[in-house]
C-alpha cells in the first residue's frame, strides 16, 4: 500500500510526540490543524468506521464477508490518507479511491440482495451479532459521510470519496440483512405504534 519510502517513515515513527498536547495535529504534508478542524473530524470518523469493521471481522467466525471487509478496510486506509493530505504529493504511490471501488461495492450489493426477500418496511438494526454490529458500521458510515461532505464545504475533496461511503453505507446495510438471512434471524419490522 506504501511505498518503501513511506514505510521506511512508518518505521521510525513513535507513538507519542507531545507535538499534540495542545489540541494541535499534523497533517500529510505542512502544517498543523486544531484537532476540531473538519479534516481531522472527516478522517477520524472514517478511522472509527474501520475500527467498527474489523469488530465486525473478528465476530464473522464463519467468514462469511471477513474477506470483503479486509478490502474495504484497506480502501479506507486509503480514502482517510487522501483526506488527510494537504496536497497530492504525500500520496505517492498509494493506490486512491476510483470509481471502479464505488463499482465494485454495486456488485456486493447487488450479489447479496439476489439471496435476500424485498423489503417491505423499516426494520430495526438487531439480529445476529454480525449484523448488529455491520448496522452500527453503516451508521458510522454515514456520519463519515457526512463529515466529508462537510469538509468539502470548505476545502477541496475529491468527489468519488463521497461516492465511495455512500455506497459503501449501502453495502453494509444489504450486508446486515444477507448475514441476518444466512443465520436464519428473522428481521424485525418497524411498527409505528
Amino acid at each position: 500500500m506504501f511505498s518503501p519510502h513511506h514505510q521506511s517513515i512508518l518505521a521510525r515513527v513513535k507513538i507519542y510526540t507531545r507535538a499534540g498536547d495542545d489540541g494541535s495535529t499534523g497533517l500529510l504534508g505542512p502544517g498543523r490543524v486544531k484537532k476540531s478542524d473538519p479534516r481531522v473530524e472527516a478522517y477520524g470518523s472514517v478511522d472509527e468506521l474501520n475500527a467498527t469493521l474489523g469488530v465486525a471481522r473478528s465476530l464473522d467466525a464463519g467468514g462469511w464477508v471477513s474477506a470483503e471487509l479486509a478490502t474495504i478496510q484497506t480502501r479506507l486506509f486509503s480514502l482517510g490518507a487522501e483526506l488527510a493530505a494537504t496536497s497530492t504529493a504525500p500520496l505517492a504511490g498509494l493506490e486512491r479511491i476510483a470509481e471502479t471501488d464505488v463499482t465494485a461495492l454495486e456488485h456486493e450489493i447487488d450479489r447479496m440482495e439476489k439471496d435476500l426477500p424485498p423489503l417491505k418496511n423499516f426494520i430495526l438494526p438487531a439480529g445476529h451479532v454480525l449484523a448488529a454490529q455491520l448496522h452500527l458500521a453503516r451508521t458510522v458510515c454515514r456520519r463519515a459521510e457526512r463529515r466529508v461532505v462537510a469538509l468539502a464545504e470548505g476545502a477541496t475533496v475529491e468527489p468519488r470519496l463521497v461516492h465511495y461511503l455512500n455506497r459503501l453505507a449501502d453495502l453494509l446495510f444489504v450486508m446486515a440483512r444477507w448475514c441476518n438471512h444466512r443465520a436464519g434471524v428473522a428481521e424485525t419490522e418497524w411498527r409505528a405504534r
